[in-house]
This record gives structure tokens, sequence and C-alpha cells, in this order.
């Protein structure tokens, strides 16, 4: 985090300037790769349990501060993009991302959806605090409701519409990637999260107990090479990726609800597959809470939703 750069000094100082500013907000700020939206410095996986992590992985959110004198001085050696830890900063973002490339026609982004939210809820968000992403996606910031603590969630209010909270992190404006500049385009004081929000964030879902799922006799085997083919997936895919891949978050939930049928199925536990699944998804550079986020939306809704499967 302290190695010389080439960067023009003019990029290091204005996202120098760019990393102070959240502070005056209270928001802890981490450094991301120059030009990336991933945790600098090593992975946990990767860690040699020295120097700051002598007594432990220090996680992004662990190593997220509003020290001026540390933002100075890691942010005056690298160009580095800037992470908000969003739960110590009290913030609940809302994500909305765009329509993938490769989805039909007509299948909603995360604005739609989100707006379709609040019309089946009769409810209307207020005014707050918005970015836009290189993607054209965006960012509504909320303050955490007082005495509760909201995780990230993904995809539990809607179709493309996640939400960053305890666990998780949002890349902050002033940064860039390859794709464009986090721009403010709304810079209305942060309102609270509407408590109808909050409510359904705080609820997860229960599977049914009425609804039984049928065995297959031979399905042990199909439930293992679904697992480890998903988990493949996983590995190979890279966040922010063009030519309509995937982002890592996004392949990491579409992958535990293809294999969560088998569980709802019988054919395999949950636990063996969370387990699978959650290594392979720490593996991409995605932090462990995201991961576990993800993995029980995806496990919870599948589990819920199923179709029982009649034995063969």
């Amino acid at each position: 985090m302290t190695q010389p750069t080439d960067a023009p000094r003019g990029c290091t100082l204005a996202l120098l300037a760019a990393a102070l500013e959240p502070t005056a907000h209270g928001w802890h700020v981490f450094p991301l790769r120059p030009g990336d939206k991933r945790p600098a410095g090593h992975a946990e996986q990767r860690c040699p349990g020295t120097g700051r992590c002598a007594d432990g992985h220090l996680k992004p959110e662990q190593r997220a501060t509003l020290d001026r004198d540390l933002i100075v001085t890691a942010w005056t050696s690298q160009p580095y993009n800037i992470g908000i830890a969003t739960g110590p900063s009290g913030l609940l973002v809302v994500d909305l991302d765009v329509r993938k490339p490769e989805e039909q026609e007509g299948t909603p982004d995360g604005v739609e959806s989100l707006l379709a939210l609040c019309e089946r809820a009769g409810q209307a968000l207020p005014a707050t605090y918005q970015v836009r992403t290189p993607s054209g996606g965006q960012h509504l910031y909320f303050t955490q409701p007082a005495g509760m603590r909201l995780h990230s969630t993904a995809g539990r209010l809607g179709h493309h519409i996640d939400t960053r909270g305890w666990g998780g992190y949002v890349v902050a404006p002033g940064s860039t990637t390859p794709h464009g500049a986090y721009t403010v385009t709304d810079d209305s004081p942060i309102a609270p999260l509407p408590a109808w929000l909050a409510d359904l964030l705080s609820k997860r879902p229960k599977p049914d107990p009425h609804t039984i799922m049928t065995p297959v006799r031979d399905g042990t085997k199909a439930a293992r090479v679904a697992l480890e083919r998903e988990c493949a997936i996983i590995r190979s895919a890279i966040e922010g990726g063009g030519q309509g891949q995937k982002g890592r978050n996004s392949t990491l939930h579409e992958s535990t609800c293809k294999v969560a049928r088998f569980v709802a199925w019988g054919n395999i536990s949950r636990s063996t597959v969370e387990e699978a699944i959650q290594a392979a998804g720490e593996s991409t550079g995605l932090s462990a809470a995201e991961c576990t986020t993800t993995i029980r939306s995806a496990m919870d809704w599948i589990l819920t939703h199923a179709t029982p499967r009649e034995a063969t």
C-alpha cells in the first residue's frame, strides 16, 4: 500500500480528495485497486499472517478508516480507487443494476424492479444521495435504522436489486474504471432507510414446512456433478467483465440457485453445497460475508419456491 507509483500527481491528488470527502460524513474508507472495484491488498486465503494481519486477517471492512493520516499516506503513494465500508459507516446502499446483455428484451432492470416493488407496497422512496456507476446502474444511499444491523443482500428485494450494508462496500464517487467514473447524480442529504424496506430486509424467507420434496434414488451423482460444474463457473467469473460476462456476485447467486434445487429434492445436504460454493466464491476475491449473504439468499429462495421432483 506504500509502493511508489508512476501515476500522474494530479490523478493521485484528485483521488486523495475523493477519499477524504466521505470521511466528512463519517464514512469509513479503504483502498481499492487502481482502476478497479476490488479491494487492494491480499485475499484472505493468501494472508501471510504478518504485519497488520499478525493477529488474524483483516478484511476490507476491518481496514476501513476515518484516520486522515492513514488515508493521506495511502493515496499519495498509489492512485487507489475508493471503497466505502457501508456497515461501519452506518449506511445501507440500494444497488440497482442494469439489464445484462444476454438477458431477453423486457427483462426488468434494477430501477424498474424497484419501482414495481414500491408500487406493490404502496410506498414511495424519499429523495436521497445517489451515485451513478460506470455501467449505468445507481447507488441509493440511506442511513441504517437505529438499533438494526442490516447486512448485504443479493436479489432479496427484486431482480437486479442488491443492497450493501454490514459485510459489504460500495465504490465511492471519484473512482474510475476502464468503463467510466462513479459520479454523484443527486447530492440530497442522505435519507433514513424507509421502515417498510428495513422490514423486508430484516425478514429472512423461510421454507414452507408443508412442502415435501421427494428424494430421487439416483440423484446423488447428478447433484455432485452439478455442484462441481457450478463451482468451476464461479471460480472463472470476473467482476464487471464485458462481452456479456456476469459479475462475480451475480454468478454466485445464479449458480447457488441451480444447485439448491438438488438440496430441495433431497439429493445433497445444504451444508455440503454451501461450504463448496462459499470456497469457490471467496477464491474470486469476494468477501466471506458477501458470499455467505448471497448464498443464503439464493438457497432460501429456492427452498421456498422449488417444485417437488417426482421419483423415477
